[in-house]
Parts: structure tokens; C-alpha cells; sequence
């Protein structure tokens, strides 16, 4: 279980430590501006409820699978030499072979041996996962942004509401989603730039330590 799945479990972990650790903090820093404010402290349990908690929670997760889904995607057609996340130009990756020609193969997963629209379907499904996931966190950060901004709306005497879609037209809502995707592409730029010229023994996601800067990918 650990050898086949340690990967997989730590990084689950550290989700789970870091999402723990962002609510306990985040509820400390919600009670004091509460107090500050003149009202009433809420629980931890309380607080996880609260379109603050949401809010915070989708708007980062939102970039997250933008940017991993744009990833995937642009690494089908774009290139960048040297780097141990391209691509060769010549096409002969792997990962360009025709599925068609394994469809016999009895290992080959259940979509690749039937064809037809379940391997159109499958042959995208990486990006389709990532796309929806941040469609569903979109959606998300745009129902807690927008009920936050009534709570605090009604604080300042307002009866007028905004609903999820009117909020995705203030430039609050384009302010939250901008300062956190514009990070993630920095970070995937970076990860393209640096394996150019550096290395990191071991790891799948850096090319040989003996690989010329000129050489694109890990293999």
C-alpha cells in the first residue's frame, strides 16, 4: 500500500494538514474581527460554514485546476526546447502514438480496446477532469463571494442582494480570481524555465542529471 502509494498518501496528507491548519487560522482571525466589530464569536464548526471559509477555500482551488487544466492542454501543441516538460518537435513522445494500435493489447485501459466515442472521450479526459473541477470551484467562489458581499452589504445598512452571477461582474470578484491565477502561471513558467538548466536526482519531473540543457523531456 505505501510503496505503490506513498506519493500519492503524502501529498494527500499535506492537503489535509495545510486545509486544517488554513480553517483553524483562518476561524481565529474571523473571531477577532467579530469581536472587534462588537459581535458574538462563532464556533470552528460555525465558521466552516461561513461564505468566508468558502470563499478563500474555492478561489485558490480554482486556480489550481485552471492552471493544471491549461497545462495539459498547451503541452499537446506548444514547445519549449531544453525543457524536461515539453514535448520533442518530431512527434515521437510516447504519448503521440496512436491508441488504435493497442486496442488488442489486453492491458490497455477498457475505453482504448472498445474505441469509438469512449476513446475520443477518454483520449481528453486529463483535461476534461481538470476543466471541470475548476468549473465547479468557480462556480463555488462565485456563490460564497456573492453571499459574503451581502452579509457585508447588510452590515452597512443595505438591503439591495447580489446574486452568484452578478457578483462574477464586480471587479471584487475579477480582483480574488486574477492576484491567484496569475500566481499559478508563474509557478508553471518557472517549473518550464528552470528544468531547462537545472536538475533534481530522482525525480520524473526533472530530466537526467546528465542531459544536456538542449535535450526536451525526461527520458
Amino acid at each position: 500500500m505505501w510503496k505503490n502509494n506513498s506519493l500519492s498518501i503524502v501529498m494527500l496528507a499535506m492537503f489535509l494538514l495545510c486545509l486544517v491548519g488554513h480553517s483553524y487560522a483562518g476561524w481565529k482571525v474571523y473571531n477577532e474581527e467579530q469581536q472587534q466589530h462588537g459581535e458574538e464569536a462563532v464556533t470552528y464548526g460555525e465558521f466552516l460554514r461561513t461564505s468566508e471559509f468558502g470563499e478563500t477555500v474555492f478561489e485558490n482551488w480554482e486556480s489550481e485546476f485552471l492552471q493544471m487544466g491549461f497545462y495539459v492542454i498547451l503541452t499537446v501543441f506548444l514547445y519549449q526546447r531544453g525543457s524536461s516538460e515539453s514535448k520533442k518537435h518530431d512527434g515521437t513522445d510516447e504519448v503521440d502514438e496512436d491508441p488504435e494500435k493497442h486496442r488488442d493489447n489486453p492491458d490497455a485501459p477498457a475505453p482504448v480496446r472498445r474505441g469509438g466515442w469512449q476513446l475520443s472521450l477518454y483520449k481528453n479526459s486529463l483535461s476534461i477532469a481538470f476543466l471541470l473541477l475548476f468549473l465547479v470551484s468557480f462556480i463555488g467562489h462565485a456563490a460564497s463571494g456573492a453571499r459574503k458581499f451581502n452579509e457585508e452589504e447588510q452590515e452597512h445598512g443595505s438591503t439591495e442582494t447580489v446574486s452568484a452571477i452578478e457578483y462574477m461582474t464586480t471587479p471584487q470578484f475579477w480582483y480574488e480570481s486574477f492576484q491567484n491565477w496569475q500566481s499559478e502561471f508563474l509557478a508553471v513558467l518557472a517549473i518550464v524555465v528552470l528544468s531547462i538548466w537545472l536538475r533534481q536526482w530522482g525525480s520524473p519531473e526533472s530530466k537526467p542529471v546528465h542531459a544536456a540543457h538542449t535535450d526536451t523531456g525526461n527520458s
